[in-house]
C-alpha cells in the first residue's frame, strides 16, 4: 500500500524551497546560468529572426517583429531592446545566390539551436540523467532537431501572444464601454499576456528537453511558480539595473551588459523552477524516476559512497 501522500501548504512549500536551494548549488546552478548567458549571446539574433520568420506566416513579419518587440522592452527595457533589434536585422540581412542563401540557413538553424542544446545538457544534470554514449549520428540528427522543434515552438507561442493580445483588446474595449478605465488597456495586457507566454514556455522546456519522463502535473506547477519568480525577480533586477551606473561605467557596451544580465539571471530563475519541479516530483510521486529512451540515469559518487556505507553496516550488523 502506497504512503499518504502529504497535503500541500505553506510549510511543506517553505521546505521544498530550501531543498531546491541545496540541490541548485550542489548541482552548480550558477555555473549552468553562466554557460546558457555565453551560448545565447551567440544564438539570441538566428533565434529571433526563425520565431520571427514563423510567427509572421500567419501574422505578417511586421506583426510578429512588433510582439517580439514589445515582448523584450517589456522584458529587459527600451535601450537593451532596441540593442536585441539591431542584432535581428543583422540577422536577417539578405544574401545574394542560392549556394549563400542555403548556407546562410544551415547557420541560422545551428545558431539557434545551440542554447536548447546547452538547456537540455543542463537539465540532465539536475534530474540526474545523461544522454546514452554510443547514439551514432542519428542520435546526433535526434538530438538536433528536438532543439529546433522548440525554436519552432517559441514561433508558435508568439503567434498565441499575438492572438491573446487581440482577445485582450477585444475584450478590454467591451468591458471599457461599460466600465470606464478599469486597467490601462496596454498594462492589463503586458501583464496577461507575457505572464501566459512565458509559462507556456517554462512548462514546454521542463516536459520537453530533458531526458526524463514526468508527468504534466509537476511540469505545470513547476512552470507556474517559476514564472512567479520570473515576475518578482524581474521588478528587482529592473529597480538594480535603474539605480546602477551602466552606461558611466560601460559607456556605449552598456545595453550588451545589461542583456547579459538578463540572460544570466533568467537563467537562474530557470535552473532554481527546474530544480524546484524535480524536488517535488520527488516528493509527491511515489514512483521511481525513469530516464526516456534516450537517457540513462547519473550514479553520483556521494550515493556510491553512501551505498557502500550501508553495506558495511549491515555486513557488520
Amino acid at each position: 500500500m502506497p504512503p499518504e501522500k502529504e497535503k500541500l501548504s505553506f510549510k511543506l512549500i517553505w521546505k521544498l524551497l530550501v531543498e531546491t536551494g541545496d540541490q541548485f548549488i550542489d548541482d552548480k546552478g550558477l555555473k549552468m546560468a553562466a554557460a546558457l548567458s555565453y551560448y545565447a549571446a551567440f544564438s539570441v539574433g538566428p533565434l529571433l529572426m526563425i520565431v520571427i520568420s514563423i510567427a509572421g506566416i500567419v501574422f505578417g513579419e511586421d506583426a510578429a517583429r512588433g510582439e517580439i518587440s514589445r515582448q523584450i522592452t517589456y522584458l529587459v527595457g527600451p535601450d537593451s531592446a532596441e540593442m536585441i533589434e539591431s542584432i535581428i536585422k543583422g540577422a536577417s540581412n539578405k544574401t545574394t545566390g542560392i549556394i549563400a542563401g542555403i548556407v546562410s540557413i544551415i547557420f541560422l538553424i545551428l545558431g539557434s539551436v545551440g542554447v536548447f542544446l546547452e538547456l537540455q545538457e543542463s537539465l540532465n544534470i539536475i534530474w540526474g540523467v545523461e544522454l546514452k554514449p554510443g547514439r551514432g549520428l542519428w542520435g546526433f540528427i535526434k538530438n538536433r532537431l528536438i532543439s529546433f522543434s522548440m525554436v519552432i515552438a517559441t514561433g508558435f507561442l508568439m503567434m498565441v501572444s499575438l492572438l491573446i493580445n487581440s482577445i485582450i483588446y477585444l475584450l478590454y474595449n467591451y468591458v471599457n464601454t461599460y466600465f470606464d478605465n478599469i486597467l490601462p488597456a496596454s498594462e492589463a495586457i503586458n501583464i496577461i499576456s507575457s505572464f501566459i507566454i512565458i509559462t507556456l514556455l517554462f512548462a514546454m522546456i521542463f516536459k520537453y528537453l530533458p531526458d526524463v519522463i514526468i508527468s504534466w502535473n509537476y511540469v505545470w506547477f513547476g512552470a507556474v511558480l517559476t514564472s512567479i519568480l520570473f515576475a518578482i525577480g524581474k521588478y528587482f533586477i529592473g529597480l538594480y539595473l535603474g539605480n546602477s551606473t551602466f552606461s558611466s561605467t560601460y559607456g556605449a557596451a552598456a545595453s550588451l551588459m545589461i542583456m547579459f544580465i538578463w540572460i544570466y539571471y533568467s537563467g537562474i530563475i530557470l535552473f532554481f523552477g527546474a530544480e524546484f519541479t524535480q524536488v517535488y516530483r520527488n516528493r509527491f510521486s511515489h514512483t521511481e524516476l525513469q530516464p526516456d529512451s534516450d537517457g540513462i540515469k547519473i550514479t553520483k559518487v556521494s550515493e556510491l559512497i553512501k551505498a557502500y556505507v550501508d553495506s558495511q553496516v549491515k555486513e557488520k550488523g
